[in-house]
């Protein structure tokens, strides 16, 4: 029995770690993939296999020129500009509209709770005309302020976290605060607002996730791609009707992964226990 139960746990294990590597491999696949291609000079990358090793890894002259060529600085610029405003400005609206739906009972809260969940069964793309149409009679159109208030648009999932989370904060605190003179602005700002980092840490996720790699919007509105394109709009510098050239595209996916990698290393404790504690409660 004692045998048995040894092969037992033998065979768990090795089902936990071959699943765990097998997904590690399929999830880095595509990254390796980049990295061999983006190593490759034109020649050697038209006369050889996608997996097949390059000569030279320390090649960087692909990802110089990938620079150099699409914009990137210009690219980075814009994007880090959007993000910031976009991310601050986000959370502390939806934080403050989370506030009010949560802790106020008044005639039209469930209807404005529908609403929001009706706006996110709506496909972006079906109103896209609509907006486009609001964007240029407002002449926000091919401007950056006008694509960062266009991507300040409600985060529905965003507004629903704050929202669950500030339901398992007790009132009692709110009830305290207001006995002692505290006006309602200084309970949400001085109080609740900071119990929220957990929270606020996974809506930023989600935000800035979807707000760099964003191109769709970005390359619709954003019409002057040299000065006000972002950094998705430059990775599309390399493909045209003459063909893609796939050796400098991945070196420019390599160079704009590195930002997202070194702020992951950064703060992965702080983005691990925020997604941990931010998480929907019963």
């Amino acid at each position: 029995m004692k045998a048995l139960y040894s092969v037992k746990l033998f065979l768990i294990k090795f089902f936990k770690y071959f699943i765990l590597i097998f997904f590690a491999f399929w999830m880095l696949l595509p990254v390796v993939s980049c990295l061999i291609t983006a190593a490759k000079p034109d020649k050697e990358y038209q006369s050889t296999s996608i997996m097949q090793m390059p000569k030279n890894w320390f090649n960087f002259d692909n990802y110089i020129h990938a620079f150099k060529v699409s914009n990137m600085g210009v690219g980075f610029r814009n994007s880090f500009i959007v993000l910031v405003s976009v991310l601050i400005l986000t959370t502390l609206i939806g934080t403050q509209l989370a506030y009010v739906l949560s802790r106020f009972r008044f005639p039209g809260n469930a209807v404005i709770r529908g609403m929001f969940t009706l706006a996110a069964l709506l496909p972006g793309i079906a109103m896209q005309v609509a907006i486009y149409n609001l964007m240029g009679n407002m002449h926000l159109i091919n401007t950056l302020y006008g694509y960062i208030f266009m991507m300040m648009g409600t985060d529905v999932i965003s507004i629903y976290i704050f929202i669950q989370y500030f339901e398992n904060i007790p009132v009692s605190l709110d009830e305290s605060a207001i006995v002692d003179g505290a006006s309602y602005w200084t309970i949400y700002s001085k109080i609740l607002l900071p119990l929220l980092k957990p929270a606020i840490v996974t809506a930023l996720i989600l935000k800035g996730v979807g707000v760099y790699n964003e191109y769709y919007a970005a390359n619709l509105y954003l019409q002057n791609k040299q000065t006000l394109g972002t950094i998705a709009i430059s990775l599309y510098s390399f493909t045209g009707p003459m063909g893609s050239k796939y050796n400098m595209i991945t070196a420019g996916v390599i160079i704009t992964l590195l930002p997202a990698l070194v702020l992951f290393l950064l703060f992965q404790k702080q983005i691990y226990n925020g997604i941990a504690a931010g998480a929907v409660k019963e």
